[in-house]
């Protein structure tokens, strides 16, 4: 796990996103603001996303043009942006958190499946935030998704933080099976999270903890205020 703590962790994640989206892989966004912003710096790279597909880690469970869609911030702060530019569109693979958090996790499971053609599918790179209370994508503290094994995508029948609305994510073991995990936080509510996440032991009590690479590499994006609760030694 690399650490990097720096005055503008969204610029350094948006020149991570260009490079793999012009090397035609697998990305997996997220929802956010820190993000958002990323994205949109992202999509003014000039980055040739045209052979790049894209996946989502996790989608609130309403229609794709509603303001908690974690596609449609997306749409929004990448997509919107490369089109505005002129910029070719990757492929997209978006959840339909319409269809509810069981049938969506279907649908995203049978999706990916058929387009990668594994049955643990491995990710290029696979963008994470990290929940004040340190829940990653929407696998939530202590609850029983945090233990599937057997699944791509799981359904969050209930959130365990704001919205409280049935949410789709994909499993821990997708997550940690990436060529690149990173993880982008800011802000000062964060540093309690990010000291539990990536200072501490594991624990199903900080689902950022259990998030560790299996086969990849690990890189956590901070600014200082992120980062301020970390030990020295990091």
């Amino acid at each position: 796990m690399e650490i990097e703590v720096s005055s503008d962790p969204a610029g350094r994640c948006a020149e991570l996103l260009a490079a793999a989206a012009a090397a035609g892989q697998h990305i997996v966004v997220t929802g956010g603001s820190t993000p958002a912003a990323a994205y949109e710096r992202a999509a003014g790279l000039e980055a040739d996303w045209s052979r790049a597909t894209l996946w989502w880690s996790d989608e609130r469970c309403v229609p794709p043009d509603d303001q908690l869609s974690n596609y449609g911030l997306v749409e929004r702060a990448l997509l919107g942006k490369l089109a505005e530019r002129g910029g070719a569109a990757p492929t997209v693979h978006r959840m339909r958190g319409e269809s509810g958090p069981a049938a969506g996790a279907d649908d995203y499971e049978r999706t990916m499946r058929e387009a990668i053609g594994e049955q643990l599918p491995r990710l290029d790179l696979i963008l994470l935030g990290l929940g004040p209370d340190a829940h990653v994508a929407s696998l939530f503290p202590s609850q029983r998704s945090l233990r599937v094994k057997d699944r791509i995508a799981v359904g969050v029948e209930q959130a365990g933080l704001e919205p409280y609305v049935p949410r789709i994510s994909l499993s821990l073991p997708v997550l940690c099976g990436a060529g690149r995990i990173v993880f982008l936080v800011t802000g000062a509510d964060k540093a309690d999270a990010v000291a539990r996440a990536f200072a501490g032991e594991p624990s199903e009590g900080a689902p950022g903890s259990l998030v560790r690479p299996t086969v990849g590499e690990m890189t956590v994006l901070l600014d200082a205020a992120a980062a301020s609760r970390l030990p020295e030694s990091e």
